[in-house]
């Protein structure tokens, strides 16, 4: 794919939602790296659904380290995993009090080095919470980027970084939510929509959900 596409689908893109954001309910920064932690295998509907409660009871790291492993349990036992992510939670909560004042750190070095805190999860804080043009690349992007062609990869660090690499420098802050909303909701796993995609004319799919 040409670099003339790439700018096209990213205008055409912006065109329809100038300032994406993430489908994740949140507050603040913290509360963001909460839900993302969460969301490791889990729908973003179902995070907000447990975050609901959990926010609106224990807001803060303080807040939700007094309420203790089993406590933070009950708030999230929906949500797949729900065991380590509350111990991973615990953890991190620990760490920012006692070594970041209460605030989550706007480095990638400091984010990662949290409990279950891994490249992806980095990318999403770093760039939803303090808005750096980094691109967090989880199934849907990593669909999207390899069969529409604008980034192509083996693995998702190698289309984070061709994505980083290509898409035009406008548009890297908001293409992480636009590719992700795009496979979410058009460029679907097993039946993309390609009869009402936007970008169908500019897309490199060979095998195009079309009419015969």
């Amino acid at each position: 794919m040409n670099q003339a596409k790439r700018r096209e689908i990213f205008s055409r893109f912006q065109a329809a939602n100038e300032n994406p954001v993430t489908e994740l309910q949140y507050k603040t920064p913290f509360q963001l790296l909460v839900a993302v932690v969460l969301s490791a295998q889990a729908t973003d509907v179902s995070v907000n659904k447990a975050t609901q409660a959990l926010f609106r009871d224990a807001p803060t790291p303080t807040s939700i380290f007094a309420l203790g492993l089993e406590k933070l349990k009950e708030y999230i036992k929906t949500i797949g995993l729900f065991n380590a992510k509350a111990e991973n939670i615990l953890k991190t909560c620990d760490i920012l009090l006692t070594k970041y004042d209460g605030k989550v750190p706007s480095e990638r070095e400091q984010l990662e080095s949290l409990p279950g805190v891994g490249r992806k999860t980095a990318n999403v804080i770093l760039n939803s919470a303090f808005g750096k043009p980094v691109i967090a690349v989880d199934t849907h992007i990593f669909r999207v980027a390899n069969r529409t062609k604008v980034a192509t990869g083996k693995n998702p660090r190698e289309v984070e970084d061709r994505l980083t690499r290509l898409v035009p420098k406008e548009y890297l802050l908001g293409a992480h939510h636009w590719l992700i909303l795009h496979g979410r909701y058009v460029c679907t796993a097993r039946k993309p929509k390609c009869l009402t995609c936007p970008i169908e004319d500019l897309c490199e799919y060979r095998s195009k959900n079309l009419p015969n």
